[in-house]
Parts: structure tokens; sequence; C-alpha cells
């Protein structure tokens, strides 16, 4: 295995760990369910008791078994290790953190950062933590909506029933929190920005079309262009996408085409289908 494989695999597994320590010591005690199956535990825990860990592994399972039905090609060994080290993160690490913050602002601000290294890493690494991110998947397999929309509609559905167990003030901490981690992750996987523009440069126009239209569902505009120094002919391909989709669509990139070049732009706006006005896409 080469060794920027091996590096991959440490990210998601030292990004996992992360998340499941930051469970324990920030979103948990402060009784935050800030969106996601970390939510889902954290009410689940505050109404029955149910143990967090347990809960994670038995949600985590069918999800799993589901996505590998559904979503088999994403569904690598670098997803199964993040899927499972974050709930047994979440049970080892309950002695190591007994008390945790128990602040509400503290937490969500602490605990979005921390949060969004972890997933940032895990992301980085090309893994996953499973999770709502599954089901997110499975809406936009299944709906056709993006896969951003999809994963803030469940993390809303989360937030929601938070301030229906706990409190409308907790529900308001527990969004600073996903703020807070979303930034942390597109610093950390993107630098910066709410939606990006996407060009590739590549000699297999079509496989980079069919995975930009299987992977994120978006159009795509064909700009002919030429080597400056091979003089070879190449296609410009550019794209617009959520944040979410471009951290996903990196991620098959860099597994189905390396040897595309990809670059990533931060946008201040869009306007258009699937944006801030309806669903965006470029036509070819």
């Amino acid at each position: 295995m080469k060794q920027s494989k091996w590096w991959d695999y440490l990210l998601v597994i030292v990004g996992a760990i992360i998340v499941g320590v930051t469970y324990n010591a920030f979103l948990l005690p402060a009784k935050l369910a800030a969106g996601g199956l970390s939510g889902i535990t954290t009410i689940l825990y505050e109404l029955f008791r149910f143990d967090p860990a347990t809960v994670q592994y038995l949600v985590n399972i069918p999800l799993f078994i589901l996505g590998l039905i559904f979503l088999g090609k994403d569904f690598t060994l670098k997803s199964i290790i993040g899927t499972f080290i974050v709930p047994t993160a979440i049970f080892f690490s309950k002695g190591i953190v007994p008390h945790g913050v128990t602040d509400p602002l503290l937490s969500s601000i602490y605990g979005g950062i921390v949060l969004g290294l972890g997933l940032g890493l895990v992301y980085r690494g090309n893994g996953s933590t499973g999770g709502t991110v599954t089901i997110a998947q499975l809406l936009r397999k299944f709906t056709g909506i993006s896969s951003g929309f999809s994963q803030l509609l469940v993390d809303a559905i989360v937030v929601i029933t938070s301030a229906l167990v706990f409190s409308f003030e907790l529900a308001l901490y527990a969004l600073i929190a996903i703020y807070v981690t979303s930034k942390v992750i597109d610093f950390a996987q993107l630098q910066t920005g709410d939606n990006k523009m996407v060009f590739i440069i590549t000699q297999n126009k079509s496989d980079v079309i069919n995975v930009l239209h299987e992977s994120v569902d978006r159009g795509v505009t064909e700009i002919s262009a030429l080597g400056g120094y091979s003089g070879e002919q190449r296609s410009l391909l550019l794209s617009v996408m959520e944040t979410k989709e471009a951290i996903f669509f990196k991620q098959v990139m860099q597994r189905e085409q390396p040897n595309s070049f990809v670059i990533f732009i931060n946008t201040s706006e869009i306007l258009g289908r699937g944006f801030s006005k309806g669903k965006y896409d470029i036509e070819s």
C-alpha cells in the first residue's frame, strides 16, 4: 500500500477519534443536539438514558448496509473505519472525559471548532463517519435534491426536535455549533466559502462528466482549451456546486480521475436554480 494511502487511513482514524471525544467533552454535557447522528443520540440520551455509543452502533449498522447496497462504490474501507471508530471513541472516552464543558456557548463554539477539525481530517482522508451523511446521500439518490440540501434537511429535523426536548435556547446554541463546524470543515477541505466554482482540465471528458452527474448531479459547461506547453487539445469543464457536494466530488475525483487537474474557487454568491434562487445548473 502506498504511503499516501496509509496517510489517508491515519487521517480518518485520528479524525474519527476526535469526533467521538468531542461528543463526550462538549456536545453531550451541554445538551447540544448539533445535527447529525450525534444530535439524535443526545436527544435519545436525554429522553431514555440510552447509551450514546450503543445507539450509534445500532443506527450505523443498518445505515451502512443500506449504503453498501445503494451507494456501493462510495463505501470504501475508510468509510467503514470512520463509521465505527466514532462510537468506539465515544465508548472509551466516557471515563477520560467524565464531566466535560456544560456551558452551551463555550460548547457550541469550541465544540464546533474541534468537531469540524475532526470531520475535516476524516474528509481529507477521503473517509466518512456514516450516520446522517448516509441518509443525506440516500435522499439525494432517490429524491433528486442536492446532497447539501439533504444534509441541511436532516440537521434541521434534529435541531427542531431538540428545541422540543430541551429548549429553544439550546437549539439556537446547537445552530451555532453546526455553523462553526461547517466553517472549520470548509477551511480544512477547500479554504472557506459557501459555494464552489469548479474547473476541471482533463483529457477524459466523458468520464469526468459522468462522475459529475453521478456523484453530485450537477450540470457542466465545456470549454475547448489548448495546453500552453504541450500544445495538446484538452477540455476545460466548468461546474458550480455547494460546499458539501464539492467535498464529496473531490473525494470521488481523487479516486476515479487522479490525473485530472481540478481547481476549486470560492464564490461570493450564485443566483439560479439550486442555489439562492432555485436550482442552478450550468448546462452544456
